[in-house]
């Protein structure tokens, strides 16, 4: 982050604290305190209040949005043991966010996904929209994972949601729902904890959050959090000693809000955010590197264990986000005006140890010696973005008659930039001191700059007729208009050196057609028809000097990419049980794809580029059962059951006349990151110990079905690493054998967690397990140069004992 900017957010902050703290009128007096619930009031409170959430940019509960809706609230995830964005999606159906990393996360929505984004891909835009109450922080690959403390609830909006929220919501949309400044009450949350890892590290939390009422008038509120993450990776290096826990971590983090109220119409509210996660390593087990394995017969052979990976360096990330909103509303009588403006500002470094790549070209492909091939070769990938967001939207009602509309913009730059700097490489390898057309500096093997520069403009607008007592009709629309530039230069070695220019543009509309009928006090049925779409973009060049003739006659001339539309198709019912102390919801769904944007990796050239793919579609069916047959007992059952597909083949023709499927690109094969069933199961018990003290139990179940990374992994013969593919400069060779096989299709996994708990007056402690089975996880394929350089997977935190305790005054 600038010095700059952070001048500019301290100056912001003492400013508004200075204005907070002058009277508003001479003879305020503070409004009476509101009751406190006890901690046991809170653990009931669910039992007969239903959640209220703002999907449609309204107040409506749960039940009553004619859409597939979950809402899970703080102290169900905390209950549940959920801790991260990842964590949540275990618990909600349809829902997947696919673990790539430190700080990097795949969301998608109802088996809608076109597989991996990686770091060198800043174009690609989300299939799923994230927001923080108002304010867009979505960000391909590098979506913040917000610290769930001291929020109202999760709000995960099933389906297209592109008519209210735009670009990125494609088949969905996602909210953190923060407690907001509270007038006429003083409130302070403590809530902390300590944890060991089975085979690995110590971690701890402590996070505050305090509201403050500086009059009848105005308010504050902060939340600040600080997690420390034990490691439970271990790190092979070259001389075969072992460097445990590698990746430990930690996030601080704090958000300050304020709201004023000058008069009953006015509402002002600024907040700030500001988020620091740094880990020292990857969650990345080794099934194979190009430098360490178990097949050499020349090097040491190594045999890597179940949480063992194999590096030379270490591999660091750090992640700076900063939100800066201002949110004001006006009562006008018989609407109401509103307006969000948002700023975020990132700064994303990733460091990865790229030998193992650097290898595979240097010693493998031009047959370097091991002196050469073997040098440390760390490369860092920085993503840097700003962007900043208004929408101003006008809203009313009657008992017939809600509506909505509104304008939106948005103008985001993003660099990104790649540096492979390897120490001594040109003098080992006896290479000039410059290389490339800009003379990139001794020793950088690559070296990329690119900038991006998005556009966007929407309107939108959406209104439900109560057509009678039992039938309500909604239709919207969004017309959206999007520009994007982008300038790049690439140099070094591996580079085809050169600065190249694109852009890009569209516009469309986005309806939505929604009906709800009342079958009667207890059941509605409901109908939708609706459009998501993600815009398209500007492929980048391919490493040309890294490609085989085969490769770059498959990936190569795909300048840019045309924006991915989806139609949704869905029914459902939402139904109150036994009085209001349950609910069954289900919704089946048909969403039809047109040019979905497929990530491919581009062979030998340790390049990505994105295709599309004519026709998918996606079908599947949601189930949530919720009910609390006593006040002392309460259990949860949600699932998916989908199928989501390719309806297109694509091919390329090779100089010799031979056909082939492009990078698994088949009709029938699975659309990646999703799993096909997905379901969690949850019970909570409470029992009276004595007066003022009560007893909890909590036990969650979570089941994730079988997965793919990317649709390339589909490919026939994928699966399988040809060690001979560099004869006669094999590294490390001869081999025992010829070849090393994997399952790229990542198996079904099961979690359970378990907390138990007591209750007296403010005070909640638990003790708690999560993963008590220890089971291990396989989240994402992670591969280098087309597995020829390295083969990994992404790993679950093992079984982990801990003890938390929060307390309200």
């Amino acid at each position: 982050m600038t010095n700059r900017v952070a001048r500019t957010v301290l100056s912001i902050l003492i400013l508004i604290v200075a204005i907070t703290t002058l009277p508003l009128s001479a003879q305020e007096t503070q409004p009476p305190p509101q009751e406190k619930r006890t901690a046991e009031e809170e653990k009931k409170a669910k039992v007969t209040e239903e959640m209220v959430v703002t999907a449609r940019k309204r107040e409506e509960t749960v039940q009553d949005v004619p859409m597939s809706v979950a809402a899970p609230s703080e102290q169900e995830l905390r209950d549940m043991g959920a801790e991260t964005m990842e964590d949540v999606s275990a618990n909600v159906a349809g829902f997947t966010v696919q673990n790539l990393g430190p700080g990097q996360s795949q969301i998608a929505m109802r088996g809608v996904s076109a597989g991996q984004v990686v770091r060198d891909q800043p174009g690609v835009k989300e299939q799923v929209g994230v927001y923080l109450d108002e304010s867009v922080i979505s960000l391909s690959l590098f979506t913040p994972d917000i610290d769930l403390f001291d929020m109202s609830r999760i709000e995960v909006l099933r389906g297209p949601q592109g008519t209210l929220f735009g670009s990125g919501s494609l088949s969905g949309t996602v909210r953190y729902i923060s407690n907001q400044p509270k007038i006429g009450t003083s409130e302070t949350i403590g809530d902390f904890s300590v944890s060991s890892i089975g085979e690995g590290g110590i971690g701890g939390s402590a996070k505050v959050a305090v509201n403050v009422p500086f009059s009848d008038r105005s308010a504050m509120r902060v939340a600040a959090y600080y997690t420390k993450y034990g490691g439970y990776m271990d790190a092979v290096q070259p001389d075969l000693s072992i460097n445990e826990d590698v990746n430990s971590g930690n996030r601080i983090g704090a958000r300050v809000a304020f709201l004023f109220q000058p008069n009953d119409r006015l509402k002002i509210t600024p907040r700030i955010l500001y988020q620091q996660v740094d880990m020292d390593g990857w969650n990345r087990i080794d099934a194979f590197n190009i430098l360490a394995n178990e097949f050499t017969t020349t090097r040491p052979a190594v045999n890597l264990g179940d949480r063992e990976q194999f590096t030379q360096i270490e591999e660091p990330f750090s992640d700076e986000f900063l939100l800066g909103d201002l949110n004001i509303s006006y009562d006008l009588g018989a609407a109401t005006l509103t307006s969000i403006t948002s700023f975020t500002d990132r700064d994303v470094l990733v460091v990865r140890d790229a030998t193992a790549l650097t290898g595979s070209i240097t010693g493998g492909s031009i047959g370097l010696p091991a002196a050469v091939y073997s040098i440390d070769a760390p490369l860092d990938d920085a993503t840097q973005a700003k962007a900043i967001t208004q929408e101003v939207r006008l809203s009313g009602g009657s008992t017939s008659l809600n509506w909505v509309g509104g304008v939106f913009y948005s103008t985001i730059d993003r660099d990104y930039g790649q540096s492979l700097f390897v120490n001594g490489f040109q003098d080992a390898a006896n290479i000039g001191s410059t290389v490339g057309n800009f003379g990139a500096a001794k020793d950088v093997l690559f070296f990329s700059d690119l900038t991006y520069k998005f556009d966007q403009f929407a309107l939108f607008g959406e209104g439900t007729w109560s057509m009678s007592d039992r039938l309500d009709l909604t239709g919207g629309l969004r017309f959206y208009k999007f520009e994007e530039e982008r300038t790049q230069t690439f140099d070094g070695i591996f580079a085809d050196p050169g600065t190249t220019r694109g852009t890009s543009s569209a516009d469309g509309i986005a309806p939505r057609v929604m009906a709800s009928f009342k079958l009667n006090d207890a059941t509605r049925l409901n109908a939708q028809v609706s459009k998501g779409f993600r815009l398209g973009g500007i492929n980048d060049p391919l490493n040309l000097p890294l490609c085989t003739q085969a490769d770059l006659e498959t990936f190569g001339g795909r300048d840019s990419w045309e924006d991915e539309t989806l139609w949704n198709y869905e029914v459902g019912s939402k139904s109150r049980i036994m009085g209001g102390r349950g609910s069954f919801n289900a919704a089946a769904f048909y969403a039809d794809i047109s040019d979905l944007q497929a990530t491919v990796t581009a062979g030998s050239c340790s390049s990505r580029v994105v295709f599309n793919v004519p026709k998918a579609r996606s079908t599947g069916v949601e189930v949530e059962f919720e009910l609390a047959p006593t006040d002392a007992f309460d259990f949860a059952i949600s699932a998916s059951k989908i199928s989501s597909e390719l309806q297109s083949t694509l091919t390329s023709t090779s100089s010799t006349g031979v056909v082939s499927v492009v990078a698994g690109i088949k009709d029938g094969n699975r659309l990646p990151t999703v799993p096909e069933f997905q379901m969690a199961a949850a019970a909570n018990y409470r029992w009276q110990m004595r007066q003022g003290l009560a007893g909890y139990a909590t036990a969650v179940y979570q089941h994730v079905g079988d997965r793919f990374t990317q649709i390339g992994d589909q490919a026939d013969g994928f699966g399988t690493v040809n060690l001979r593919s560099f004869d006669p400069n094999n590294i490390g060779g001869p081999y025992s054998q010829n070849t090393f096989t994997f399952n790229p299709k990542l198996p079904a996994y099961d979690l359970v967690n378990f907390r138990v708990g007591f209750l007296k007056n403010q005070w909640d402690t638990a003790l708690f397990i999560n993963n008590v089975t220890d089971e291990r996880a396989l989240l994402a394929l992670d591969q280098e140069r087309g597995t020829r350089a390295r083969v990994g997977y992404l790993t679950n935190q093992p079984r982990t004992f801990g003890v938390s305790t929060r307390v309200n005054f």
